[in-house]
């Protein structure tokens, strides 16, 4: 009678743990900064104990920086005429300069890498009607010490390229809020 009653409640915890876990799962969707409201983001945390340290090196210009951008290749590619590697740095450097709050003095680096992606809307590899709705998306990853700590994904919406600046924005913003997590 003992072992019935230990293995019905042993079952019961295991199906209400697993039942807690499903409610309080956080989706990779990201919506934890009002900007990430604007287009699809996911993002993901990597290293906890390492978040301060990589905001005080990105604050005190210790920061490698490396980048890319992939135009798409099937269809014809509309953000070459409008958005170039220069363009992405330059939009990159007036962003990162807001954050700066001293000089470089540290001899450890943030290493930021990132690329943007441009929606290649003739790959026939397309699942659906969706993937086909946005223009392209920006990926970062922020390491230190050649280990991620955080990477995030997020979407631009304008072929031309006119909104990546904005989505730039909503990466540091994002980034530099985990200052409180």
């Amino acid at each position: 009678m003992k072992k019935t009653l230990l293995l019905i409640l042993a079952i019961a915890l295991f199906f209400a743990y697993g039942i807690y876990e499903q409610v309080n799962k956080k989706t990779i969707k990201s919506k934890r900064v009002a900007c990430q409201e604007q287009s699809t983001t996911f993002e993901k945390i990597s290293n906890k104990d390492k978040i301060k340290e990589a905001i005080n090196l990105l604050k005190t210009q210790n920061i490698k920086i490396t980048s890319d951008i992939e135009y798409s290749t099937i269809m014809k590619s509309v953000l070459i005429n409008h958005y170039t590697k220069k363009n992405l740095q330059t939009d990159v450097d007036e962003v990162l300069s807001s954050y700066f709050t001293s000089n470089k003095d540290l001899k450890k680096e943030l290493e930021i890498d990132y690329y943007i992606y441009e929606n290649d809307k003739e790959d026939k590899g397309k699942k659906n009607k969706k993937a086909k709705l946005y223009a392209g998306y920006l990926v970062f990853e922020f390491k230190v010490d050649k280990k991620q700590v955080y990477k995030i994904q997020t979407d631009y919406m304008k072929e031309d390229g006119s909104d990546i600046k904005q989505r730039i924005e909503c990466v540091f913003k994002s980034f530099i809020s985990l200052n409180h997590y």
